[in-house]
């Protein structure tokens, strides 16, 4: 693996951390204090080719892989990690899936929309009963003629008031299969919207399937199969939050950086005395660390190599460092950071969901102690 980005993910970077910083940074606070969707946000985004990262040239997207998003992810999570988590939904769990498993007939009519931006895609696995154990869902899919109708509802589905099309897996005869929704369909509609502590300019949302009715064509992969299309896809998931994490670590260690240099007490920087400049030292290093595990598998993914414990190791390891480094940010601020003077509250309130979402880190623990020691 070369420890250098090439040209192309270099300009792909450039043009990233250029758009957060003018078009996304401005707005972030605003939205989290108003809860906004980032419309406009992803707009621009999707205008620079943002949305359709994994989607094939063919289909209008730039087919640039899994390590380009993560690069993207990254630099946009760290000014607003609410559309770090609409973009790394978009593509890893709503186009990923169509890419890897639907039909061309599938491909042909959902993938240039998704590209493009003009419709946006969710993913929705979890309900109340089903969480960590996706096995236990119980979102009926009822034979209906050559088709099925769908009764359920599923809880926690980023952008889901937002999406254009929701990947939805329910159980059929056959067990549990995905299916691909359109949210104008008969019978969908949004139930709760989340009020949440941390991405508060990402909708979470409650979404109700009464009698959704969908044709044959609608069924993605096998029948029966739709738990391997979920596990496969989290793994791209898995590595887009990886990412999410690591830009709000990036921004709680420039932040603590900046402050440092700035806050004097007893006559002097606070950054010289030892005590913060450890603090610092400390995110730095393992901040360097947890991008080569996320690069990896990222790495690993493009190549269509097994990457599902290395995509937990990355998970793991960037959530845990995500929370620590925003952590640290607000203590280094010491009451300034408990403030929403300075953004290190928002960084604090958004890391902690990254250590739930896409499996918790206990789950990305069972998936590497299991690929060690055999499913027990």
């Amino acid at each position: 693996m070369d420890f250098e980005l090439d040209e192309e993910l270099q300009l792909i970077r450039n043009t990233a951390r250029d758009f957060a910083r003018s078009e996304v940074l401005p707005t972030a606070d605003a939205r989290d204090r108003e809860h906004r969707f980032p419309a406009e946000e992803f707009r621009k985004a999707a205008e620079l080719g943002f949305a359709g990262m994994l989607v094939p040239e063919k289909f209008g997207g730039s087919e640039l892989g899994a390590l380009a998003l993560a690069i993207v992810v990254e630099e946009i999570s760290a000014a607003c990690a609410s559309l770090g988590v609409t973009l790394s939904v978009h593509n890893s769990l709503a186009s990923s899936p169509l890419v890897r498993h639907a039909t061309e007939e599938q491909k042909e009519r959902w993938l240039p929309q998704l590209a493009s931006g003009s419709v946006l895609g969710a993913y929705a696995l979890s309900e109340a009963a089903s969480g960590s154990d996706a096995a236990a869902l119980q979102c009926k899919a009822v034979p209906d003629g050559d088709g099925w109708r769908l009764r359920g509802s599923k809880l926690w589905i980023t952008s889901g008031k937002q999406a254009g099309l929701v990947i939805v897996f329910a159980r059929a005869p056959e067990g549990i299969t995905a299916f691909l929704v359109s949210s104008d369909s008969p019978g969908f509609s949004v139930g709760k919207v989340e009020e949440k502590l941390g991405i508060r300019s990402s909708s979470t949302v409650e979404i109700v399937l009464d009698g959704v009715r969908l044709g044959p064509d609608a069924v993605l992969g096998k029948l029966g199969k739709g738990l391997y299309v979920a596990f496969d896809t989290l793994d791209g998931g898995r590595i887009g939050i990886a990412a999410q994490a690591l830009g709000i670590a990036q921004a709680s260690l420039d932040a603590s950086v900046k402050y440092a240099g700035q806050r004097e007490q007893f006559g002097q920087p606070i950054g010289r005395f030892q005590a913060v400049q450890f603090k610092i030292a400390q995110v730095s290093a393992d901040l360097n660390a947890a991008r080569l595990a996320c690069w990896k598998a990222a790495w690993l993914r493009d190549r269509a190599r097994p990457c599902a414990v290395e995509a937990a190791q990355a998970k793991l390891l960037c959530s845990q460092l995500a929370n620590r480094a925003a952590d640290e940010a607000v203590q280094i601020h010491g009451g300034a950071g408990y403030t929403t003077e300075f953004p290190v509250a928002r960084y604090f309130r958004d890391a902690r969901i990254t250590e739930i979402y896409e499996g918790t880190t206990e789950i990305q623990k069972l998936v590497i102690a299991r690929s060690l020691l055999g499913a027990r």
